[in-house]
């Protein structure tokens, strides 16, 4: 058995459960949080995948509200994109665990500012997932989150404003997303 496999997940309460479409689930310190998505979040997660899935070709996953297993049974997340590693594997849960994650990628509701700013970054850091990218409809900014702290955040903050290419460097690639066509929602 793996440590995967043997390790509680947060998403473990959620079995068998059909989950409504067009929300976002999460769980975060044990509460189970839904947030409907609008047309403009969507958006910008559709032109981000494209972008990230045709410069991969094949050399990487780019996952989609997918449910990853972190180290904690209490929070359960789903980012908007996950750009998953080469060669990385699901674990005996169908899912990929949070160390398979090479940038994750949120798009900030109004309503989840704090959460995606603060608790995110701590927890992304935390786990060392090299890149975290948040993109802020409302300030038209991604700030890209670089050289996690195992003691949780990270040392590096880039805001690129819309218009402009954000880079997410790896070991051996660096992906470009455009955000030219990156609506602003000031909602």
């Amino acid at each position: 058995m793996s440590q995967d496999q043997g390790a509680g997940s947060a998403w473990d309460v959620l079995e068998g459960v059909n989950l409504p479409r067009g929300y976002r689930v999460e769980i975060t310190d044990g509460k189970i949080i839904m947030t409907p998505r609008g047309e403009s979040h969507r958006a910008v997660v559709r032109s981000a995948a494209a972008q990230l899935e045709q410069q991969l070709a094949g050399r990487g996953t780019v996952l989609a509200d997918a449910m990853v297993d972190f180290p904690s049974a209490r929070s359960g997340y789903a980012p908007d994109l996950a750009v998953v590693a080469p060669g990385a594997e699901r674990n005996g849960r169908g899912r990929f665990a949070w160390h398979d994650l090479e940038a994750v990628i949120e798009v900030v509701p109004p309503s989840g500012r704090d959460h995606d700013h603060v608790r995110k970054v701590r927890t992304y850091g935390g786990c060392g997932i090299p890149l975290y990218v948040v993109v802020d409809q409302a300030e038209a900014v991604c700030t890209v989150h670089s050289a996690p702290q195992r003691t949780g955040g990270y040392r590096e903050a880039e805001r690129v404003p819309f218009g402009n290419d954000v880079f997410l460097p790896s070991a051996d690639r660096t992906l470009v997303l455009s955000t030219d066509d990156f609506p602003v929602d000031p909602a």
